[in-house]
């Protein structure tokens, strides 16, 4: 097999001033095109996990790499391998969605010609064309969400990050974005995937982790996983049978 895409080892964080660790003793690998969900209840370590990945806050111990690079020695060239989509909006609300697409896709190096044209075969993709001159104020919850996938992923990165990217949406944006991230796949990008919809995330997903506590307690693909509880139907009760016992991955 080859190299993972994301090596994690020996992960650590903890806040100051804080008792307890947010990430404990993470150890993972996740390799090229998987799309891996991060899975777990409100406050169990998925945004701190996501949060190092992306550079924005520094580990207490352990390292990672990212499609090569290791966080501490190469973070420039780490943030440029990677997309973060939020689950909050990173949008201009009085800008056009055109506008807003042009500003990230610059800050991510793209240029001239080349910029303007994907970012408007970006918006059609996402069926946001006849919407491109409209300040991004005056969208519904599901189109601001579309531009806002947009925004993370116009430099084609290697690893995108998602935080809960159909929450809020009605059903039409939901599979325009579902498609959207299936086609990103498919042309090569890595895709960690977080939220609480267990069947949003048995059908995209190809291999899932539970953390609760800021531990992994338990991984494998979404078959493998309903397959190893006895009775279980779906994911959801996968869930809830390991959040009850929270068993520990060795």
């Amino acid at each position: 097999m080859s190299s993972p895409i994301i090596h994690i080892e020996k992960l650590y964080k903890r806040y100051r001033h804080a008792d307890f660790y947010s990430v404990e003793d993470i150890n993972l690998d996740v390799h090229e095109k998987e799309v891996f969900g991060l899975l777990g209840p409100n406050g169990a370590g998925k945004t701190t996990l996501i949060s190092l990945l992306c550079g924005l806050i520094q580990p207490t111990s352990g390292s990672f790499t990212i499609n090569g690079f290791n966080y501490s020695e190469s973070p420039m060239d780490l943030k440029k391998s990677i997309g973060v989509v939020s689950q909050e909006y990173a949008l201009y609300p009085t800008l056009t969605a055109r506008e807003n697409l042009v500003y990230f896709g610059s800050m991510n190096g793209l240029r001239g010609d080349y910029l303007y044209r994907l970012v408007d075969e970006s918006l059609e993709r996402m069926d946001l064309g006849r919407f491109a001159k409209k300040q991004v104020e005056t969208f519904s919850g599901g189109m601001k969400r579309r531009v806002n996938l947009l925004a993370g992923t116009l430099h084609n990165p290697k690893v995108l990050f998602l935080d809960e990217p159909t929450v809020g949406v009605d059903v039409k944006s939901k599979n325009t974005i579902i498609t959207y991230l299936k086609e990103l796949n498919q042309q090569g990008t890595t895709l960690i995937y977080t939220s609480h919809h267990m069947v949003e995330a048995q059908e995209l997903c190809t291999r899932i982790a539970f953390i609760e506590s800021g531990k992994l307690v338990k991984q494998g693909t979404p078959s493998d996983l309903i397959a190893s509880v006895d009775d279980a139907r779906n994911l959801e009760d996968v869930f809830i049978d390991v959040m009850n016992k929270g068993e520990h991955v060795v």
